[in-house]
């Protein structure tokens, strides 16, 4: 098991978010090289892997496996730390393997530089956890990093108030978080600010956007007009670019309030729309995307189809008021990899002892 989190010597963290590398046993093999480019580049303290880290086309436990054996290995070969959420995408496989979310967060923690915590089935999703990195002097918790599973699909029904079933048609058909974890991150909260003495400031990772991204962007919940997102470019200070409509669940979750009651995070960062990459200072909490990561996943159109495949990275500061000093993307592009369009499948790497051993254990349920 790794070290606990820690701010170096310099007082300096640095995070690279990874969204959506969403591919199978053979992933893309640009996929690899855009991950390994931005570690050396980079050279970051902790990489999170932002949901959708798989896709649907694993067969076997051991293509399964594999998958997210391919997505993992820079991280392992560079002893860097790394911890995955979930999204819409990562239990598609399962009709035929017969691994779900909880499966993968365990196959993910047998590999020796993962930190996911076991899971807690008394919260709704899987993985959800607050990492806590220590400041430079090991003295207190400096920051926080909160990992939220955002779900998969919305239900088909919902009840209404008469017991009728009303349906979700016309509303967006994604998740949304539920109210026992938005109960548990305040009171994690909370706990975290007791156990220092002062508010710990940290960022969210999860899959799915909130609502409050779309209201960012155009600076309005009612009206989406180019004159209203002039308007909220400046007020927000927005960065990057918007080419899909946000995809939140069909209910506005309420985590963005908490936050604000809070007052602890400086920012929530999320993957799912591939092709935006904004970020935006939504009253005093950045909220972002990450671009996706694989090529081996739907992109841009036409001979763009790659072009803004990339990281976030995240820089912390403790002696930055907020310690969140900065964030930026890390694009293909910079790196000379190449973009043409379509996929090009890679081969798997041999899987490390623990983790074949591991999927040997389960049945080929194809």
């Amino acid at each position: 098991m790794p070290a606990p989190l820690r701010f170096r010597e310099d007082r300096m963290f640095t995070i690279v978010q990874l969204n959506d590398t969403q591919d199978g046993p053979r992933t893309d093999r640009r996929t690899t090289a855009l991950q390994e480019a931005v570690l050396d580049d980079v050279l970051p303290d902790l990489v999170v892997l932002n949901g959708d880290v798989i896709d649907g086309r694993p067969t076997t436990p051991h293509e399964v496996a594999q998958a997210l054996h391919n997505v993992a290995r820079p991280m392992e070969e560079r002893s860097i730390p790394w911890v995955l959420t979930f999204g819409n995408h990562d239990e598609d496989s399962a009709p035929m393997t017969g691994l779900h979310e909880r499966d993968l967060l365990d196959l993910a923690r047998i590999l020796p530089h993962n930190l996911n915590a076991p899971d807690d089935p008394a919260i709704t999703g899987t993985g959800n956890q607050m990492l806590p990195v220590r400041s430079a002097d090991g003295t207190r918790d400096a920051f926080a990093v909160w990992l939220l599973d955002s779900g998969r699909y919305a239900p088909e029904t919902i009840l209404g108030r008469d017991g009728a079933a009303q349906g979700f048609a016309g509303y967006p058909g994604w998740d949304w978080l539920r109210p026992d974890q938005i109960r548990w991150y305040r009171e994690s909260s909370v706990e975290l600010e007791h156990r220092n003495g002062a508010l710990v400031p940290g960022v969210v990772f999860q899959h799915i956007p909130l609502w409050e991204h779309r209201f960012a962007w155009f600076g309005s919940v009612d009206s989406r007009t180019d004159a209203d997102h002039e308007r909220a470019a400046a007020r927000h200070r927005i960065e990057g670019e918007r080419n899909e409509e946000e995809s939140p669940g069909p209910l506005n979750s309420g985590m963005f309030a908490a936050m604000l009651e809070r007052g602890d995070v400086r920012g929530l960062f999320v993957g799912h729309d591939h092709t935006n990459t904004y970020v935006a200072d939504y009253y005093g909490v950045l909220l972002g995307y990450g671009p996706g990561t694989g090529f081996g996943a739907y992109g841009l159109e036409g001979e763009d189809e790659h072009r803004l495949r990339g990281a976030r990275v995240l820089h912390l500061d403790e002696a930055v008021d907020g310690v969140l000093a900065s964030t930026e993307l890390r694009l293909a592009s910079e790196y000379g990899i190449d973009l043409t369009p379509g996929v090009q499948p890679g081969e798997p790497a041999p899987l490390p002892e623990d983790l074949s051993a591991a999927v040997r254990a389960e049945p080929d349920r194809r």
